[in-house]
């Protein structure tokens, strides 16, 4: 039986979140929740169940965005991959396919980004017009402090003292206006730098407000000069959703770093497992950003991506025209 959003029965969607190795914070009620009030998102949640227990579940949020940047790069995103008990295949099958009826009209493509192992239903994605798509993720064992300390590089661990001897200190979000300032930030590097799509500003002042996730705060002379936001399942795992630091103004106080180094340090200080770092980018390019995250002590694991397109032609000139409508919309902002 396929149930769709409000239908599929709360108990049971965390008793299969709680018994599944690809559990994230991500494909929890409480995420879904979020991303339903957020405006200019929608969310879709999926699963499958038999026998009275739910066999896989998949969350998926679909962005549309603003202008014409926005509309070709209609996608769903399932963060995490879907939820899927070992061996139900048929379930996983029954889900691919609720999902692609769901959603396919209206996105361009859709694709799962990975933060566990799904080699062993790689072929069953593919059946079903998935393609494999290789990409890295960056995973740092927290555990163990002394062990976790020592594998960060020298000259990172030299630049946290530096940051710290100067003033620099790491607090959590107190307030709204905390998170704000972080936004300010953040969207700024997003625009500039990064010149992808951004969450809006809604999507954190909710998160705030519903406790989902931390914002932990690098602050400088009674100013917040960077930050990271994470999502977490307690006692178990923590991701990097989004980081910046105002590093060229700041350049001593070091924020880019004291905010992932905030993430360790609180996963350390709350019997967290390890902290994903997310995104490693393809393995077989070079990724500045990669080369930040492993001088932590990450390893490189590639749990890759599965992607499936619903509109080639949309896509291809999406692929095509995107970097050019960025820079002709740099100023529109986030969509």
């Amino acid at each position: 039986m396929i149930l769709l959003d409000q239908s599929i029965p709360e108990n049971k969607w965390n008793e299969l979140l709680r018994e599944n190795p690809h559990s994230t914070p991500f494909q929890t009620p409480e995420f879904y929740r979020l991303i339903r009030e957020i405006p200019g998102l929608s969310v879709y949640a999926c699963a499958v169940e038999a026998n009275g227990k739910l066999l896989a579940l998949a969350v998926t949020v679909v962005f549309s965005g603003r202008g014409l940047k926005g509309f070709f790069s209609r996608r769903g995103i399932i963060y995490g991959g879907p939820l899927v008990r070992q061996g139900e295949n048929d379930a996983l099958s029954s889900l691919l396919e609720a999902i692609h009826c769901a959603i396919a009209r209206r996105t361009i493509y859709l694709e799962t980004r990975n933060y566990s192992d799904y080699s062993a239903v790689r072929g069953l994605f593919e059946k079903h017009g998935w393609s494999y798509i290789p990409y890295l993720d960056i995973r740092i064992d927290t555990g163990n402090r002394e062990a976790m300390y020592s594998a960060i590089s020298s000259s990172r661990r030299r630049q946290i003292r530096r940051a710290a001897g100067s003033g620099a200190e790491i607090k959590e979000a107190s307030s709204m206006a905390d998170v704000e300032m972080f936004y300010r930030i953040l969207n700024d590097h997003y625009r500039k730098r990064v010149r992808k799509p951004l969450m809006p500003i809604e999507f954190f002042r909710r998160a705030f407000s519903y406790r989902f996730g931390k914002f932990l705060l690098v602050w400088y002379q009674n100013r917040v000069i960077g930050g990271i936001y994470c999502p977490l399942l307690e006692h178990h795992s923590i991701y990097e959703f989004y980081i910046c630091g105002l590093d060229q103004e700041y350049r001593d106080q070091y924020p880019s770093v004291m905010a992932t180094w905030a993430a360790m340090e609180y996963a350390c200080d709350n019997s967290i497992e390890y902290f994903d770092l997310m995104g490693g980018g393809p393995p077989d390019k070079n990724y500045g950003v990669r080369d930040f995250k492993v001088r932590f002590g990450g390893r490189q694991v590639e749990y890759g991506r599965f992607l499936k397109i619903n509109n080639r032609f949309m896509y291809t000139l999406g692929k095509t025209g995107i970097t050019l409508i960025g820079k002709l919309l740099l100023n529109e902002g986030s969509d």
